[in-house]
């Protein structure tokens, strides 16, 4: 109920923490698994932006029907 009433984080905010973060302390392993999370999270937004412009390219050429 109260979580309403707490402002959002603005859009980017874990992304510009995560490059702010000191990987000092990381070890090599550490290192490794925190890429594999971040390649999967390139992936995924590799896939909504292909969804997104199929969408897209699927209106242009329903509103741009020329028989």
């Amino acid at each position: 109920m109260f979580e309403d009433l707490e402002p959002r984080p603005a859009r980017g905010a874990p992304l510009i923490a995560l490059t702010r973060e000191d990987l000092d302390g990381y070890s090599v392993e550490d290192l490794k698994q925190r890429i594999a999370g971040l390649q999967a999270e390139i992936d995924r937004s590799n896939a909504a932006i292909e969804g997104k412009s199929s969408q897209r390219n699927a209106a242009d050429a329903m509103f741009n029907f020329r028989p």
